[in-house]
């Protein structure tokens, strides 16, 4: 003899109720989706299609002025690369490449430091952290024209070194007026993002480890740095991703159409002004590829592969309900 098998639950069985829960999660969802269709894929779908036009120029053979756009295909991203605007589009690429790499080691290191002074600051703490605050605060355009002041040929900066340097012309000072700058600016923001993994850090951790007879230099190696890793990642993946796409603080603090310091997204932009919608449409869409990579690889470097989390989580999320909906029928078999 066996036990009565179970009504089922009010308002549906384990198989219809998660089907039901996902169409009330598609349907909470769809607002968000339209806006960002409407904002992201929009956009990129239209620059996409425009990098293949090319403006036409010149004269046809009845002497009148050629207007409209022409279809040219792949033109504009092969005239990017080997083209006669190579030149400036490597020079391009290499400045954002230069900008990411050298700026973020740099806000990297200022970061760590900031965050650790914020954290074992005992007096004046409040204060210490508001004034690290401040830069980050600032608006990236009224920074570079407060670094304009400085690096003017009569401003601070050559006062205090003491010379004579050119900083917003055409050369290496350039750069480094920039990297400056943007250091300046930005390393809060790392720091402020480490000093939150540092406060997740329990004291008893930092206790046994002075039992253990360690140093701070190998607790800072052994027990912050590791413990702090999730929280430098994500505020370097955001650094990494923003300074790709760096575009105001050169162009206000030096200038448009200056090769020492001109980025992809200045190039895009400088050629848009001049109407040439194609070629700025193909460096836009370069930028974005370069950047999707960059993301990509950083993320995958890291371990962090949130898609295949996501998958993960999204399995055994389904074991789970296989599992749950399977104990029923197991106990209707069981003989009383």
């Amino acid at each position: 003899m066996t036990a009565p098998a179970l009504p089922p639950a009010a308002g549906g069985n384990a198989t219809t109720s998660p089907q039901r829960h996902g169409r009330l999660a598609a349907m909470l969802l769809t607002p968000t989706f339209v806006v960002l269709a409407l904002v992201i894929l929009y956009p990129l779908i239209a620059a996409l299609r425009e990098s293949l036009y090319k403006k036409q120029e010149g004269l046809d053979e009845n002497g009148f002025v050629i207007e409209g756009d022409q279809f040219v295909g792949i033109q504009n991203y092969t005239d990017a690369f080997s083209g006669e605007a190579a030149g400036r589009f490597w020079n391009a690429f290499f400045n954002t490449t230069f900008f990411t790499i050298v700026g973020v080691a740099i806000e990297v290191v200022l970061g760590v430091a900031m965050a650790l002074v914020m954290h074992h600051a005992l007096r004046g703490k409040g204060l210490v952290r508001a004034s690290v605050l401040v830069p980050w605060a600032i608006p990236t355009a009224m920074s570079a024209l407060l670094w304009q002041w400085i690096f003017q040929a009569d401003g601070i900066a050559n006062e205090i070194l003491n010379s004579q340097i050119l900083w917003t012309t055409e050369g290496f000072q350039a750069k480094v007026a920039v990297l400056i700058a943007d250091t300046w600016k930005t390393a809060p923001f790392i720091g402020l993002l480490v000093l939150a993994g540092l406060q997740m850090i329990p004291t008893e951790v930092y206790e046994a480890a002075r039992v253990d007879g360690a140093d701070a230099w190998t607790r800072f190696w052994r027990i912050t740095l590791p413990l702090v890793k999730p929280a430098l990642l994500v505020a370097v993946l955001f650094r990494v991703m923003d300074v790709l796409r760096i575009f105001d603080l050169p162009y206000v603090l030096i200038g448009p159409r200056k090769s020492s310091v001109e980025t992809l997204s200045m190039l895009a932009v400088d050629d848009a002004n001049q109407l040439r919608y194609g070629p700025a449409a193909a460096y836009a869409t370069i930028l974005f590829v370069y950047v999707a990579i960059v993301a990509y690889i950083f993320v995958k470097l890291l371990g962090a592969d949130l898609i295949g989390e996501a998958r993960e989580r999204g399995k055994e999320g389904r074991r789970r309900k296989a599992r749950a909906a399977a104990e029923p029928e197991e106990k209707e078999a069981v003989p009383v």
